[in-house]
């Protein structure tokens, strides 16, 4: 049981005495009110001590944590507790992590993400269970739990913080939601059940992005795909298209670039940290820029393979009896024609090469929009070169210039593994 030692989690606490739960206390001082948390911290050891219950505490540097990340200190706090809680459940096999949210948090956590700007999932309140986290008192608002502990003499601690109004919860608290209640007394009770009617119609809204997600995306190897002229089947698609591509790191603001572009040349490009989201003719094209990585790697005669960046085996075969396998995935080259190192690196453009079968050099440009290369395939496709002439496109085709004949009198295969 999550407690800070305020009303809330003490009257948490009873009611879990009272009900005859097992359970034990679980506290995080943050180091930021001085004199004040170090009490607060000693009255809960204390209190665990009348229950008769096990107390896990730590102390943290909160505000140095934040100065060195960079993140608001309420973030790290957060970050901080639940990081602690899920490390002590996870060590002492606890079932549940309960926290002491209730119905007056819910409606201030709605105001914070309104006033934020977020999407349907923002506004469905906090959840009941989420994982191992409960919230048992999401059924009460503040003034029952106020009820609760004065008619049951309930111990517990002021925070002079939730008085501050420099944090926004607290302007809420005290500045805002007083307004809707003159204006409405019912409004606590009005503003629940807006939540629970968000939170079915979220239901709703989460259906139909799953329908789209199944006629929409493709996965393709380390490639997803997805269909233009089945996504602007869905309305709105600026929406549709939000919550299918916003896992990689896309904003609402990148949606209105990508959706002019959809109207527009194929090729344009949209980066986020991770990823790479490419408009081509008929499809979105989204991979990993792990996969788009640029390097160049020598190969040296004696080498018996490489695993990076990708990994290829090296044999060397005399060239009777030889059988030159159907699989793309290798090459079978004349040794004697081959210049050492080889290297391997992306494509450039400009490059060329005599494809397979053929007599003239061919722009890899053109190879590729024969073959359909959509253009994250051409970013990740690998070249294997001899000198200025390319031998092999990996996975592709090979050069005449270095195909096996019947002068060949060894053979060097290479395998993509």
């Amino acid at each position: 049981m999550a407690v800070s030692g305020g009303m809330d989690s003490m009257a948490m606490a009873e009611l879990f005495s009272l009900a005859g739960y097992e359970f034990s206390f679980v506290h995080c001082n943050f180091k930021l009110r001085g004199r004040e948390a170090d009490v607060d911290e000693a009255f809960i050891i204390e209190a665990a001590e009348r229950y008769g219950i096990q107390c896990f505490h730590r102390s943290f540097e909160t505000a140095r944590i934040a100065d060195e990340t960079g993140n608001s200190i309420q973030m790290v706090a957060r970050d901080l507790r639940y990081a602690y809680f899920e490390e002590i459940a996870s060590e002492h096999g606890f079932d549940h992590i309960a926290t002491a949210h209730h119905l007056d948090d819910q409606i201030e956590t709605f105001f914070i993400n309104l006033s934020r700007g977020c999407g349907i999932a923002g506004l469905h309140g906090i959840p009941i269970k989420n994982g191992k986290i409960i919230r048992p008192l999401m059924f009460s608002y503040r003034k029952d739990i106020e009820g609760f502990v004065i008619g049951n003499n309930v111990a517990f601690r002021e925070d002079s913080s939730n008085k501050s109004l420099k944090y926004q919860r607290n302007k809420i608290r005290h500045e805002l939601l007083p307004v809707f209640l003159e204006m409405n007394p019912s409004f606590r009770e009005e503003m629940s059940a807006n939540i629970q009617r968000l939170a079915a119609t979220e239901e709703v809204y989460r259906q139909v992005v799953e329908l789209a997600r199944k006629e929409v995306v493709e996965l393709h190897e380390n490639e997803i795909r997805l269909d233009i002229a089945k996504l602007k089947m869905f309305s709105p698609v600026s929406q549709i298209l939000y919550e299918l591509i916003a896992a990689f790191g896309y904003k609402q603001d990148d949606i209105e670039k990508i959706m002019l572009a959809l109207n527009g040349i194929p090729g344009k490009k949209f980066l986020t940290q991770s990823h790479q989201l490419v408009i081509d003719r008929k499809e979105i094209l989204i991979s990993s820029l792990n996969n788009t990585i640029d390097e160049e790697v020598e190969i040296f005669l004696d080498s018996k393979g490489i695993d990076s960046p990708l990994a290829l085996s090296f044999v060397v075969h005399p060239a009777e009896d030889y059988s030159i396998p159907t699989d793309k995935m290798i090459a079978s080259l004349d040794l004697d024609v081959l210049s050492f190192p080889l290297q391997l690196r992306k494509w450039r453009q400009g490059d060329s090469f005599i494809p397979l079968g053929m007599k003239n050099h061919k722009k890899l440009s053109d190879f590729f929009i024969d073959e359909k290369f959509s253009l994250p395939e051409k970013e990740r496709t690998w070249i294997l070169c001899s000198g200025d002439n390319i031998v092999w496109i990996l996975g592709h085709r090979i050069s005449d210039l270095f195909k096996i004949t019947e002068n060949t009198g060894t053979v060097y295969q290479i395998k993509i593994s």
